[in-house]
């Protein structure tokens, strides 16, 4: 966990306020690590004396916060995580000050109140103490950290899919001036879906009946596993073998355990699949084409 060690900069009712908080103990992998900080002063062990003591001997314009003016998460994609495999992702932060930028924070966090750890159900940390921050210019810095996601460990819950806070900070070259908010914006984190589709018979007579079948699942972070998504609208798509452009024939819904079924004319060869929209928890996922040869 990126913290810096700043304890006498931490007052006792932090420090008691934190052992609320469920958070693992060293090599406890049972429950996710909660305990994220919540100022600038944690990430980046600035102590306010200090940073008084040499605010007031810079520049008007260099005893200034830092400006954060980009943030981009993993690459400015959804992080979806299925049900077993961890994912490492990229948080960049891009910062500027007149003394430039050396530092940079940035978490993830879910629930409502940073300040208030039992409104807190999810955080997701940075693997590295110090970013590695590759100049702009002379006062701008864009900074990378990384972050390693374990949906057996992090994702305890299915409840955390969908939004999620994005904490941010830059520390300024003069080592003193900072900046942090834990609201600075909000990324998805979704349960990895998957879709199926067979279309049949194979061949079918021109003018008979083909029968598409299907089914729609998606992570399950609690039991991690994979279960049918119900009722949930699915496109049935078709394309002609000479063509590259699949149109849409009707839209259904997934029935209580996320399968799909419905029948359509065999008119010419072509390709069948099915194309879902995605939800706020669950990316979108299309299916690839399956081929039906028509006498």
């Amino acid at each position: 966990m990126r913290i810096r060690a700043t304890v006498a900069a931490v007052s006792g009712a932090l420090a008691l306020s934190a052992l609320a908080v469920p958070a693992a103990h060293a090599g406890d992998h049972s429950v996710p690590n909660l305990n994220k900080p919540t100022s600038g002063a944690e990430v980046f062990g600035t102590a306010a004396a200090r940073g008084a003591s040499k605010a007031a001997a810079a520049t008007a314009a260099d005893a200034s916060e830092p400006v954060i003016s980009k943030v981009v998460v993993n690459g400015g994609k959804d992080v979806v995580l299925g049900t077993t495999a961890k994912k490492t992702i990229s948080i960049s932060v891009t910062a500027s000050h007149a003394s430039g930028v050396v530092d940079a924070y940035a978490d993830l966090w879910h629930g409502t109140n940073p300040d208030s750890p039992d409104t807190i159900d999810g955080a997701i940390l940075p693997n590295e103490d110090v970013s590695t921050c590759t100049k702009v210019n002379a006062t701008t810095s864009t900074c990378k950290l990384t972050f390693t996601i374990d949906p057996r460990y992090d994702l305890y819950k299915n409840a955390l899919a969908g939004t999620w806070h994005v904490s941010a900070g830059a520390l300024a070259g003069n080592q003193t001036d900072i900046a942090y908010t834990d609201f600075y914006s909000t990324a998805r984190v979704q349960r990895l879906s998957k879709l199926t589709v067979n279309a049949a018979p194979e061949p079918v007579k021109k003018g008979g009946t083909i029968t598409v079948t299907g089914k729609l699942s998606r992570a399950n972070w609690e039991d991690h596993a994979y279960h049918g998504y119900a009722t949930q609208s699915v496109k049935l798509q078709f394309r002609k073998k000479t063509s590259s452009t699949y149109s849409t024939v009707k839209t259904i819904k997934t029935n209580s355990t996320g399968n799909l079924k419905t029948t359509v004319k065999a008119s010419v060869d072509g390709y069948w699949r099915y194309s879902f929209a995605g939800t706020s928890t669950t990316p979108a996922v299309t299916t690839a084409g399956d081929f039906v040869d028509v006498k």
